[in-house]
């Protein structure tokens, strides 16, 4: 049975969340702040976290920062916080979806399904090493360098990275960028996708007038041309 930890401060909320979720099999841990949701999430390990930004204590914000840095569990914002920035921060720091209240529950448990898709298969093969030039990506080892000097990427850039490394110079649509990345495809997240890339590519060394890793296909999505070494 999957484990979701509820983080909610409003015990309503909480307990809605709770019936939705048990009615679809699903096993729930609730907890109202920050602080227990740090415990609990040692202690119990759950499969995913949905968790609310506006908590009493520990801010969700930090709170998220903190579980990331922990675990890789997958943690799903639930706010009622729509403005870009906020969603890019919480994406930057971590969560693998974010979704604005009040919301629809289908949606809610659809997304909660798409999160744990995306999750690393235990048996899967290990990628390779990949050196381009002077970068050297080791995808299971989520380390990038350039010249034996290590690259700062967030999550989302590395599991951007991912998925252009393990393309094959296949065209990747925005569409497809986004459904890999946060389990939808929604027009808001099209200037989210277009921000992340750019931001990789700084961290890479490549030039969108001049690019030798990733190339912008106008209107259809991104492709990756490195040549390996």
């Amino acid at each position: 049975m999957t484990t979701v930890l509820v983080v909610e401060c409003d015990s309503s909320l909480r307990r809605t969340l709770s019936v939705i979720l048990e009615e679809r099999a699903y096993e729930v841990i609730e907890t109202g702040s920050g602080e227990e949701a740090l415990i609990v999430a040692s202690d119990r390990a759950p499969d995913i976290v949905l968790l609310d930004l506006a908590l009493p204590g520990i801010d969700g914000m930090d709170a998220l920062r903190l579980l990331r840095a922990e675990s890789d569990v997958p943690i799903v914002v639930l706010s009622v916080r729509d403005a870009p920035s906020t969603k890019v921060a919480a994406l930057d720091a971590g969560a693998d979806d974010y979704v604005v209240r009040p919301f629809d529950s289908e949606e809610l448990v659809a997304r909660i399904r798409a999160v744990l898709r995306r999750r690393p298969d235990p048996g899967s093969s290990t990628p390779p090493v990949m050196r381009v030039g002077d970068l050297e990506i080791d995808l299971s080892r989520r380390l990038v360098q350039r010249d034996g000097k290590p690259i700062r990427l967030t999550r989302t850039e590395l599991r951007l990275l991912e998925l252009f490394a393990l393309s094959d110079g296949r065209l990747l649509t925005h569409d497809q960028m986004q459904q890999a990345i946060w389990g939808s495809v929604e027009a808001a997240r099209a200037t989210t996708l277009r921000v992340f890339v750019g931001q990789l590519r700084n961290k890479l060394g490549d030039d969108a007038a001049d690019p030798h890793l990733i190339v912008n296909e106008t209107g259809l999505g991104y492709r990756w041309i490195a040549a390996r070494s």
